[in-house]
């Protein structure tokens, strides 16, 4: 055999069992494993799987449990503030990229917390009620955020504060594991609870 021909050889026992492997994981890590995962995902999380999903009485989608939206009206917890294209665009999601030295960041903070003050009359305002997540689609405000908008939701619903109080409380979820991150608010379900627990109790013309 020449030179040529066992070159050849040597190549073809070598290219044979790369073209195997190739093929096998290919099979194993892009076809099996991601159709396994994606099947113990849908039976033992179906919810999650799809998105956390949320849907009203006649089964549309109304938004996302881990996506933020806009509220506006009064009888409504408010979300904190986004940087995401359009506010809470989840296709833009977007910090500022603004630093703490920013003079337009700084202006707009400084804007949002006399704003909230002129209405509540609080001095010490949440951070979460001023500044954007990293995202712009943070679905959650803090506890103290959230029971800062309490008696504005209260007087445009007709409602004692504390009946808000509840609601806010009942919504409230804790640390993970106990110690893992801070309570939050998720305002998509909180309002949706306020909406189920008081739905005729508005003032008429409120915004």
């Amino acid at each position: 055999m020449d030179c040529r021909n066992l070159g050849r050889v040597l190549m073809l026992s070598q290219l044979r069992p790369a073209i195997v492997l190739v093929a096998l994981f290919t099979l194993l890590l892009g076809v099996a494993y991601p159709f396994a995962i994606t099947g113990v995902a849908q039976a033992a999380f179906p919810s999650q799987a799809n998105g956390s999903l949320i849907k009203d009485a006649d089964g549309q989608v109304i938004g996302s449990a881990l996506i933020g939206q806009p509220f506006a009206e009064a009888r409504y917890l408010h979300p904190r503030p986004s940087a995401a294209a359009g506010g809470y665009d989840a296709s833009a999601s977007s910090g500022s990229n603004l630093g703490p030295l920013n003079t337009d960041l700084a202006e707009r903070v400084a804007t949002d917390a006399e704003a909230i003050r002129a209405e509540t009359g609080a001095t010490v305002i949440p951070a979460d009620a001023v500044t954007t997540s990293a995202s712009g689609l943070d679905p959650h405000i803090s506890p103290a955020y959230a029971r800062l908008q309490a008696a504005r939701v209260a007087q445009a619903r007709g409602i004692d504060v504390a009946a808000v109080q509840q609601v806010i409380d009942a919504n409230t979820e804790g640390a993970l594991l106990g110690f893992v991150g801070q309570p939050r608010v998720n305002v998509l379900m909180t309002n949706r609870a306020l909406d189920a627990r008081f739905p005729d109790a508005r003032v008429p013309g409120a915004a």
